[in-house]
């Protein structure tokens, strides 16, 4: 491990300024992946700024919606009443992930944030373009069972595992986002997340010094609460990051689908929508035939690299057997 220096910013102005005046710096919340990449080897940074007392750990109500403090751990939010019951499909998420131990640690912001587990990444001993730019990806020829189908590049083939992300791709949250100038922006939490492109470095579309201060989910994702399913395929019930996760819902009236939302998780290096497969759903009957259709649309373009081979078949079983579930063929 590097050594580092260390302060604990008390307010989102202060941890800015101490990230701009510092090179590689980097801000620690909850530390549940960022802790584990320095104790690896993986990251280096040589000045880390503590967030986790700034005043963004409230869940409230805003607008009709719902604001997810950045710092709210992800087991207070999974808890709150509000996500429970306006958008259970978030609580389902965070509770298929990790433990209850770091539940209790990592926050909202930071989940946002975390990098992937492809185990090249993971591991200076190896060529990975995300860790280190141009030393190339081992994953590509490698043991890549866990790792993208969809969005990769000749670059970079690593997955993002977050399940929460996922949820919140699917009822369009958008990211709170304090600036270096001090001023504010937002970020709809499908494009907050980067395909790795000629750059899988660069994980997110935040900007340098730039501070995460919330999520915020809005009133009309709330009709879906009545039907939506958090579906994650993995290796064993507790303590293993998916295969394929699907967050799905849908909207009915009179027996067909008005709306849909749907959104898949560890098949790509971003919580992956198709807004054309899902125009697909609307005005139609729910069927197994119908989903199955969808299926093969949001796959279109899959593509496999040896051990990951079976992650497309799998995503098209999960989408279906999601929509199965929340529609009540299943």
């Amino acid at each position: 491990m590097n050594p580092f220096q260390y302060s604990k910013a008390k307010t989102a102005e202060a941890a800015i300024s101490g990230y701009m005046q510092n090179e590689n710096s980097a801000y620690l919340a909850g530390g549940t992946n960022l802790i584990d990449r320095i104790r690896r080897d993986v990251t280096h940074p040589d000045y880390l700024i503590d967030v986790s007392e700034l005043p963004f750990s409230k869940i409230e109500k805003i607008d009709g919606g719902l604001r997810l403090g950045a710092m709210a751990s992800n087991s207070d939010t999974a808890d709150n009443e509000n996500v429970k019951n306006d958008y259970p499909i978030v609580s389902q998420a965070i509770l298929l992930g990790a433990t209850d131990q770091l539940r209790n640690k990592a926050t909202n912001g930071g989940n946002l944030m975390q990098r992937t587990r492809c185990s090249y990444y993971m591991s200076p001993h190896f060529a990975c373009n995300k860790r280190e730019p141009g030393s190339g990806c081992d994953a590509i020829d490698g043991h890549n069972r866990i790792l993208s189908v969809l969005g990769t590049s000749e670059k970079c083939i690593a997955s993002y595992p977050s399940d929460m992300c996922t949820a919140l791709a699917a009822l369009d949250a958008v990211v709170q986002i304090q600036t270096p100038n001090g001023g504010t922006r937002s970020l709809p939490l499908v494009d907050f997340r980067r395909l790795p492109g000629d750059s899988p470095e660069i994980d997110t579309n935040l900007k340098e010094g730039e501070l995460i201060t919330s999520i915020d989910l809005p009133e009309a994702s709330k009709a879906f609460a009545k039907a939506s399913h958090y579906l994650k395929v993995r290796d064993r019930h507790s303590y293993a990051f998916a295969l394929v996760s699907v967050a799905a819902a849908l909207v009915m009236e009179n027996g067909m689908i008005k709306d849909a939302r749907m959104a898949l998780g560890s098949v790509a290096a971003k919580p992956w929508r198709d807004k054309e497969a899902e125009a697909m759903f609307i005005g139609k009957k729910p069927s197994r035939a119908l989903f199955e259709q969808i299926a093969e649309k949001t796959m279109e373009g899959a593509k496999g690299y040896g051990e990951n081979d079976y992650k497309i078949k799998l995503g098209k079983r999960t989408i279906v057997k999601a929509f199965m579930e929340v529609s009540g063929l299943g």
